[in-house]
């Protein structure tokens, strides 16, 4: 099965893609870490203040993969101040 986490996030502050590149490429690199996940900044690449990023994940339980997304969006949530949660949307495949 296959999961797909769509985020967008809001990041306020920021006054230029280089500033949002140097703030979402820690988030990307340490969502790989912890959740050994697939992720990737899909939209909005030239919008400062905005950005979607995808998860995916690979597992042979559907249910399994529900859990994971939704712990990313949990651990975002609760660890990662610097960024806002606008919306996520989870589908399994």
């Amino acid at each position: 099965m296959l999961g797909l986490l769509t985020l967008h996030l809001h990041i306020p502050g920021c006054k230029s893609l280089k500033e949002k590149r140097s703030r979402l490429k820690p988030l990307l690199t340490r969502l790989r870490k912890e959740f050994n996940i697939s992720v990737a900044e899909m939209d909005l690449h030239d919008v400062w203040q905005s950005t979607i990023i995808s998860c995916a994940v690979v597992s042979n339980d559907g249910a399994q993969s529900q859990r994971t997304l939704q712990g990313v969006v949990k651990w975002i949530d609760e660890n990662w101040y610097d960024m806002t949660l606008v919306n996520e949307e989870i589908e399994i495949i």
